[in-house]
């Protein structure tokens, strides 16, 4: 799949770029590979090509391509990235790494309960609607620190950091103004204490402005496996 590996070394220099204007590291960026809808080989394509870290939005989706990737689990990363309902944070938590979308403390504490005893601690981020969109998913900025601090005290879960979904915006500079918002409380959070190290923000239209404000997680999708198509 040429075009794929094509897109993803695009993909990685884009990162690169960015990190370089930022004054950081490259390797400060980490690259989560959106997969949902796409099948299994291409999984298996990126992962040839270097990638590591996948990220899907779909329990069932995801349950079915883990399992048909299961030769490549000891050193493949599985987060979950997108809505999670009550009743499907089992699996969830039995069976992925990272959740980039706890978005009330109700679904930590479920993964928390549901987590095995035999794996570590799955690594959890705190969803927050940066833009204020109706629509969204997320606890506001004035309820994160609270929801934050309750979630790290969960046993079995590991509070890693923040993420968002800001509203989308036209030029670099509208586009760094949430990213700023959401690193700014990633540092108020830090500054009380909470050990993070993670700001999961960005994806294929932004992630240039998410660098240069500080993600440490880009999450793309398009741009590395191109147009997705939901008729399915």
């Amino acid at each position: 799949m040429p075009d794929l590996i094509h897109n993803l070394e695009a993909v990685q220099q884009r990162i690169a770029m960015a990190a370089h204007v930022a004054g950081r590291d490259t390797r400060s960026v980490r690259l989560l590979a959106v997969s949902k809808t796409f099948p299994a080989e291409d999984v298996r394509a990126a992962y040839a090509a270097g990638q590591r870290a996948f990220g899907e939005n779909y329990v069932q989706e995801a349950l079915t391509k883990i399992e048909a990737l299961a030769d490549l689990r000891a050193t493949l990363e599985w987060h979950f990235i997108g809505p999670l309902q009550s009743n499907k944070t089992r699996p969830v938590a039995e069976q992925f790494d990272w959740v980039h979308s706890v978005d009330r403390l109700k679904i930590a504490q479920r993964l928390s309960e549901q987590r095995p005893d035999n794996l570590p601690p799955l690594n959890v981020c705190l969803q927050v609607n940066i833009s204020g969109e109706a629509s969204k998913s997320g606890v506001s900025i004035p309820e994160a620190v609270e929801v934050a601090q309750a979630i790290a005290a969960l046993p079995k879960l590991n509070l890693r950091g923040l993420m968002a979904i800001p509203e989308p915006a036209g030029g670099i500079d509208e586009q760094r103004v949430p990213h700023r918002h959401l690193r700014e409380l990633f540092e108020r959070l830090c500054n009380d204490g909470l050990e993070l190290d993670t700001l999961s923000m960005g994806m294929s239209s932004d992630l240039e402005a998410a660098v240069l404000e500080g993600a440490t997680i880009v999450r793309v999708g398009t741009a590395i496996f191109g147009a997705r198509d939901y008729s399915n």
